[in-house]
């Protein structure tokens, strides 16, 4: 070939090749870029406002932005999940901004990533900003929040996925809107402008994360004034929760400006109507996005990632010693010294647990429930943690403390004889600690059901004396440093000995008096069952008790899930994954 000819061949590869790198980036861009929907005819978007536009900030803050180009509200439809993970459901994704702007660019990506892998058909939902003049700031977000959800379900069939299976997860002032969209689908935001507006606007579901504006002392726009407290503080009135209310999985953080107690009030009024809900609050966490993990679990356990695994037993995941180096037992008390002694009663002792491998010297003492009748270290509520946490490096003491319940005879509350064998038990690992290389000064309580109630008790009480010191021991404190409380039991007035009426609905008990609340009052964190007999309220009321005080704590609950939610669960869930709650809150908690 002439040296003509082939530069001439190699020119057109050249161009050819450019060509389809052209095609190639283009097609890419596109792909991540997302189609384009706007929601509204041409002149008939309600309250149309010449300040406002739809816009995400990186796009708004480009030197190329028109803002006469992004007036109306739009969708923005994502690549398709794959076939193979396909599951029929769309997630509808709602950034916040203080109804200023749309400003959670980064967190648009992650969700659109996670949920797109999960099989979820994923849409960006950008609303009008900043907020509209002469009306509530939430105004026309809600009016285009209500017709994108019409046009998301009015595309179902086009876009491959299930009418009934759409979600939202969002962020702050997102998060607001979505509370709005999620209980009040029933109060029109605006008047009808055509057709779609017949389409019905509920959610199925929604993950919540950070909500603002949601207590009255700041609902007009601006952070909690009073931090969510007073008694004039309540749930903002523009939250219906109608006939359409759907399950909601709500995350905060403890220390949220935009106050976490507007959470815990939307799940009070969730549970009033036995709508299933998931609550999330994340200790010394300001303003954000936290636990999106919890969030899928959640969804998981609901069904709407698709029919659930068979359910594992715990004592079947954790069946031996293997992390554990030493077992030590000894007797609570010395002989003939046991307080307010009963015949009826256990003996009760102690087993220290050290692991193999020293990796904290932190001590967590560990005991199951049973109702003040009978109690078992070795059972489901104890031994699987016990393990779980030698495999961690940490030293476990196991607690048989004094049941069945003191006779009615003794004039003893049902607790008693366990509260005193639990101060005890305090004490006397807080005295031996530095002598098997510990810290006496990182001592933590758990407890499940009526032994979370005894933790409670732990956590609460310890400048009252249950007992008359016996010996030097006894000179040693017995507060704590964090407890764990596993669906505690009888802490509301409403199930102060039974389970809680109704499970806790309605939602006027307050909490029992025996927890005084000291000024030794330690960090909890608090898993709990939300359709439990024993009403996950009596974790979310004392949350909000601490938070009262300062005292920043962690709870879970979990969605549809009863009393001892961990004794078998399906992997993937929330009942599943509570021991890696532990450790995570451990982390916290325990200082280096």
């Amino acid at each position: 070939m002439e040296t003509t000819s082939l530069h001439k061949h190699l020119s057109g590869l050249r161009v050819i090749r450019s060509f389809v790198l052209i095609i190639f980036l283009f097609s890419f861009l596109t792909a991540f870029a997302g189609e384009r929907e706007t929601i509204w005819p041409k002149g008939k978007m309600p309250d149309a406002q010449s300040h406002q536009i739809a816009a995400m900030t990186d796009e708004a803050g480009s030197e190329k932005f028109k803002a006469d180009k992004h007036r109306v509200a739009y969708l923005e439809w994502f690549e398709a999940p794959a076939k193979e993970v396909k599951n029929n459901g769309c997630m509808i994704l709602i950034s916040g901004g203080g109804y200023y702007n749309c400003c959670d660019v980064g967190l648009i990506k992650l969700w659109r990533e996670t949920f797109t892998k999960l099989g979820f058909q994923c849409v960006n939902f950008v609303y009008r900003t900043p907020r509209p003049e002469g009306l509530p700031i939430y105004q026309t977000a809600w009016e285009d929040g209500q017709r994108a959800v019409r046009m998301v379900r009015s595309e179902a069939k086009k876009r491959g996925f299930d009418p009934e299976k759409i979600g939202a997860i969002s962020m702050s002032a997102g998060s607001h809107l979505a509370l709005l969209l999620a209980t009040s689908s029933q109060t029109p935001a605006y008047t009808p402008v055509d057709k779609l507006d017949e389409v019905p606007c509920h959610l199925n579901w929604a993950i919540v994360n950070a909500p603002a504006y949601v207590t009255t002392d700041g609902d007009t726009g601006t952070p909690a004034t009073r931090l969510g407290y007073g008694i004039d503080v309540r749930l903002s009135d523009i939250f219906k929760f109608d006939e359409k209310t759907c399950p909601i999985s709500l995350h905060h953080g403890g220390n949220d400006e935009y106050t976490p107690n507007g959470s815990t009030l939307v799940y009070r009024e969730l549970r009033k109507r036995r709508i299933p809900a998931e609550l999330h609050l994340y200790p010394g966490r300001g303003h954000g996005a936290f636990g999106l993990e919890r969030g899928i679990e959640f969804m998981r356990q609901m069904g709407f990632l698709g029919e659930l695994e068979p359910e594992v037993l715990l004592t079947d995941r954790f069946v031996n010693d293997d992390a554990r180096k030493e077992r030590i037992m000894e007797d609570v008390w010395p002989e003939g010294r046991m307080p307010e002694a009963q015949e009826q009663q256990c003996k009760p002792y102690i087993e220290w647990h050290f692991p193999k491998e020293l990796k904290t010297k932190a001590i967590q003492i560990i005991y199951s429930g049973g109702s003040y009748m009978g109690n078992d270290p070795d059972g489901f509520e104890a031994a699987p943690v016990r393990r779980y946490l030698n495999e961690k490096g940490m030293t476990v003491v196991t607690l048989k403390y004094r049941t069945p319940r003191p006779t009615a005879e003794s004039g003893l509350a049902k607790h008693t004889s366990a509260w005193q064998d639990l101060q005890r038990t305090i004490r006397i690992v807080r005295s031996k600690a530095e002598s098997y290389g510990l810290d006496p000064n990182q001592i933590g309580i758990m407890g499940s059901s009526a032994g979370g109630h005894l933790t409670l008790m732990g956590v609460t009480s310890s400048l009252h004396r249950a007992y008359l010191p016996i010996d030097d021991i006894d000179k040693q404190p017995c507060n704590v440093q964090w407890g764990i409380g596993i669906y505690p039991a009888y802490a509301l007035t409403d199930g102060a000995n039974d389970p809680n009426t109704e499970s806790g609905v309605p939602d006027d008990a307050v909490l029992v008096p025996e927890f005084s609340f000291d000024l030794k009052t330690a960090p909890m964190l608090f898993l709990h069952g939300d359709v439990d007999v024993y009403a996950a309220m009596n974790s979310v009321k004392t949350w909000e008790k601490m938070r009262s005080m300062g005292i920043q704590s962690e709870l879970h609950t979990l969605a549809t899930r009863n009393h001892c939610f961990q004794r078998s669960a399906a992997p993937g869930t929330g009942s599943y994954t509570f021991l890696d709650r532990i450790d995570d809150f451990l982390k916290y908690v325990i200082k280096k």
